[in-house]
């Protein structure tokens, strides 16, 4: 291909910004020729942004696939219960497709999304973009150079943070599993899909923990008021999770990126407490609707006998994801950011910084995650090689199975094999 990769965004919000923010950025590879968007606001500040024509710019994805193909790429950022009809629609018109995590929120969604990029040949990179970061590939070279030996044993931590369960599955777009998706598939589908791509084997059986504990209304303060904005001063200034205090203290740093711009695009003072008075984020997080998990835990076997083991918890600080990994001839320790490998045989420590202070989050580009899945496929396109996609269709399958597994083993008690991709 000559020239940069063209773009259709379909889904403008805090994901899709991210991605056409990158090309912005990067314009020898890629550019934005359309989007799809239906909050008015968020379209317009996009369009205008990336200098679109009026006659590309549509209030959803079903105007902009009912034309004839606009662009080389779809980048599919809608809500997660939104992504099969519009990845159909698009494969049949020959876009190649980049599609936001979770594929889908069910095993048949999945299984379409994967058929219809088949069927249609055309390419389809997921945004796990953990995969992509400098860190797991430094931890990869390790781990294929058998320095540490056979892998054995695994522990993953991902300490979700306080302020971010409230804002976002609490109070947020993915607190409600029948509205969006289970918290396991929402929030750690990335770190599930990275055990499967660390481990290098196919999973095979599952068991898993794991419940709503706190944010309950059993667990409201007495005298608490179910907005924040009219919770009396003593009861909310003893509330870690004030929403007021949070997003307030946001505008007042003078962060007004995600995830302030979530709650509103009127990023002044008054704008941001008309929404906290009226918005679902100004809610007590004890007064919510909804009913995902605030921690789980779940176990692993692979192919193999290899185990691991994950937590996923919202009672933590907001820092990296940790792992430690166990092998025949040493052992890992891994914070997202540093490595170190201590070996059996010589006895001594080794240590590793790659050199990317981040906490693996959204904030931070997911540690250069971003920024790699997006060089990858652009790539990819251009090359019209798909094995410069870390996360292609069948492995990304493979371990979204590894998720609904994990959650019918939380709700059954049961030990649960894993369906094969294929």
């Amino acid at each position: 291909m000559s020239g940069p990769v063209t773009l259709l965004i379909l889904g403008a919000g805090s994901r899709g910004q991210t991605y056409a923010d990158y090309v912005r950025s990067h314009p020898a590879e890629g550019v934005v020729v359309a989007v799809a968007e239906p909050d008015p606001v968020r379209r317009a500040a996009f369009a205008e942004r990336h200098g679109l024509l009026p006659e590309r710019v549509f209030t959803d994805w079903q105007g902009a696939l009912a034309q004839s193909k606009l662009a080389d790429v779809a980048v599919i950022a809608t809500q997660d219960a939104d992504h099969v009809a519009p990845v159909e629609q698009a494969a049949a018109l020959g876009y190649h497709l980049l599609l936001e995590k979770p594929m889908a929120p069910d095993e048949d969604g999945c299984r379409r999304i994967v058929a219809a990029a088949e069927q249609h040949g055309v390419m389809l990179g997921v945004c796990h973009v953990l995969r992509y970061t400098a860190y797991t590939q430094a931890l990869k070279a390790v781990l294929n150079a058998g320095t540490i030996g056979e892998i054995v044993s695994v522990e993953h931590l991902e300490p979700v943070g306080y302020w971010h369960q409230a804002h976002s599955f609490v109070r947020g777009h993915w607190r409600n599993a029948e509205e969006s998706s289970p918290m396991l598939l929402a929030k750690s589908c990335h770190d599930l899909d990275w055990l499967r791509y660390i481990v290098g084997l196919p999973c095979q059986r599952v068991s898993s923990f794991g419940s709503l504990k706190h944010f309950r209304r059993e667990a409201q303060p007495p005298g608490a008021a179910d907005r924040c904005l009219d919770c009396p001063p003593g009861v909310e200034m003893a509330c870690p999770y004030s929403a007021k205090r949070y997003y307030l203290g946001q505008l007042e740093a003078g962060n007004t990126g995600w995830p302030l711009n979530v709650i509103t695009s009127d990023l002044t003072l008054g704008g941001v407490t008309a929404a906290l008075r009226d918005g679902p984020y100004g809610r007590c997080v004890y007064a919510c609707d909804n009913d995902v998990v605030d921690h789980q835990v779940a176990n692993f076997e692979f192919a193999g006998g290899v185990t691991a083991s994950f937590t996923m918890t919202a009672f933590t600080r907001a820092r990296a994801r940790e792992t430690r990994i166990f092998g025949t001839r040493g052992e890992l320790h891994g914070d997202s950011q540093k490595l170190e490998v201590y070996d059996f045989l010589t006895g001594e420590t080794s240590v590793l910084d790659t050199a990317v202070a981040s906490d693996g989050s959204i904030l931070s580009g997911h540690g250069g995650g971003d920024d790699g899945l997006m060089a990858a496929f652009l790539e990819a396109v251009q090359r019209d090689d798909p094995s410069l996609i870390l996360s292609g269709p069948q492995e990304t399958l493979e371990s979204h199975l590894m998720v609904f597994a994990a959650e019918r083993a939380r709700e059954t008690g049961q030990v649960v094999d894993v369906t094969p991709a294929s």
